[in-house]
């Protein structure tokens, strides 16, 4: 019983923070977006718009669940909810700080594709159990972006295996405070691993599955309310778990990059927030900055551009280890 409530605080200890986090990244984008984009962002509900957040989320609570006639009810209710909770389940490895990790295994790397890889499962069905042709659209054509980018992703997190010699996401972090930020060494599979993140969260310039142009908002247009709260919410915790993955394994996690740095300067939650608030701004930022690829395009740069050159960075810098005795197997 006491490992049971130990448990389910250990989740709570993730799962409201996460959530919080959520809620503010949206209020955060939209007010960089403003900025950007030389308007003011929300400012109406709470000081300077802080309220909003919990306005939209009572919206969402409080609107109507409409449920299509034709639709597979089972499916269709399942399709949002599976979604959250694989966006959930991938935080049981994020080390957030030193021993601060839910389940700090050693195929904690692995652990992530695997749970990547279902997600695509989510937006299929959802999809399908529409009884929505936009709606099976949407999920198609998100389905092969994900599935495309996922293998570039994987062979790109390969290069940092190749240094560290462990798929333990603190053993990384750890590595890179005793020896060198692997942004440093693999700037330009860092910049790959950026590119192909976007894609992954289907952020724009990368937005294809909710083009609302072409496809009235793709796989989630026959859901409101509840159901697209969780589609929202599972997206954007998705968002933050690769901008957290982008910092542990390229930045260095929650090391400071200054050992002179008196000690309140060196706080590890400290350095890993500012981390992760720059992958956040530079997610926002691309946004704000690049126009939609079309369809195609977005399937050759996959597929023709960066799955070669993913490979053969892996190619590349085994060689240069190996050639310098530096490969830790």
């Amino acid at each position: 019983m006491v490992f049971i409530i130990i448990t389910l605080l250990k989740l709570l200890s993730v799962l409201v923070p996460l959530l919080i986090a959520v809620a503010y990244l949206t209020l955060i984008e939209r007010k960089i977006l403003g900025s950007i984009q030389k308007r003011r962002g929300p400012n109406v509900v709470g000081i300077y718009g802080l309220l909003q957040p919990f306005a939209d989320a009572a919206k969402l609570i409080l609107k109507e669940t409409v449920l299509p006639t034709k639709a597979n009810k089972f499916i269709f209710i399942l399709a949002p909810c599976l979604t959250f909770i694989l966006a959930m389940f991938s935080w049981a490895v994020i080390p957030l700080m030193d021993s601060t990790v839910l389940s700090d295994i050693n195929l904690g790397l692995l652990y992530l594709f695997a749970i990547s890889s279902l997600g695509v499962y989510g937006i299929v069905i959802s999809g399908w159990s529409s009884n929505s042709r936009y709606a099976f659209l949407g999920g198609v054509r998100s389905a092969a972006q994900m599935v495309s980018y996922e293998v570039s992703i994987g062979l790109i997190l390969v290069n940092v295996l190749l240094f560290v010699g462990s798929l333990n996401l603190t053993e990384v972090v750890l590595w890179q405070q005793e020896n060198i930020w692997l942004v440093v060494p693999l700037f330009p599979v860092f910049i790959l691993f950026f590119v192909s993140s976007l894609a992954e969260t289907n952020r724009p310039p990368f937005d294809l599955p909710e083009a609302e142009g072409e496809l009235v908002a793709g796989y989630s247009i026959e859901y409101s309310a509840a159901g697209f709260a969780l589609f929202f919410i599972g997206e954007y915790a998705n968002i933050i778990m690769m901008s957290t993955l982008s910092v542990i394994m390229f930045f260095g996690g929650w090391d400071a990059p200054f050992s002179f740095l008196p000690s309140f300067l060196c706080s590890p939650a400290l350095w890993f927030s500012l981390k992760l608030f720059f992958i956040l701004f530079l997610f926002v930022w691309v946004r704000a900055a690049f126009p939609r690829y079309r369809y195609d395009q977005l399937m050759r740069l996959g597929w023709k551009v960066f799955l070669p050159l993913s490979l053969g960075m892996v190619t590349f810098t085994a060689s240069v280890l190996y050639a310098f005795g530096g490969l830790p197997f």
